[in-house]
């Protein structure tokens, strides 16, 4: 059974609490083994992706976080990163520096009150991002409208070339 944190612990409780429901994906990594200029690059590129990489006890993680659920990932120096603009976004930076810096670890993520294993967190930083989402809905919104555009100007466009060639065989 655990003990009631102390007042310094429950003010970094509520507010790991208010970054965990303002979120729409949490990731839980082990940052161990990268340096300090490693982990600011990382925030910083998590941070314009429009998420937040917080580093607090594993106990209190859990609390604000997994309340409960994430306790068997939460051993070692962890960190959570909260996704708030898009779920996927930060994601995609956090696994893009993995790939670079080994050393990182993805253990356990959290979205719509699910506790996600490593490998759906792989799998969910493999979406679109939300920009590239809106991205490809202007594609396929504005192609009929280009479509409509060039058939309406095959017409005139043909009868120009038949005109010309018309000209051009005479002369």
């Amino acid at each position: 059974m655990r003990s009631t944190p102390n007042a310094k612990n429950q003010t970094l409780v509520a507010s790991l609490t208010e970054k965990a429901t303002k979120a729409q994906s949490i990731v839980i990594t082990d940052f161990s083994g990268t340096s300090v200029n490693q982990q600011v690059e990382l925030r910083s590129k998590i941070k314009e992706a429009g998420g937040e990489m917080v580093v607090a006890k594993n106990t209190l993680i859990d609390l604000a976080v997994g309340k409960g659920k994430l306790s068997d990932a939460l051993h070692g120096m962890n960190a959570a990163i909260f996704s708030y603009t898009d779920p996927v976004a930060p994601l995609k930076v956090l696994f893009d520096f993995q790939k670079k810096n080994e050393k990182l670890t993805i253990k356990k993520g959290y979205m719509d009150d699910r506790v996600l294993s490593e490998d759906e967190v792989v799998e969910l930083s493999k979406l679109p991002s939300k920009n590239e989402l809106i991205a490809k809905l202007l594609m396929v919104l504005k192609s009929p409208a280009t479509g409509m555009v060039n058939v309406l100007n095959a017409g005139p466009r043909n009868l120009v070339y038949a005109l010309n060639a018309i000209a051009q065989k005479k002369e």
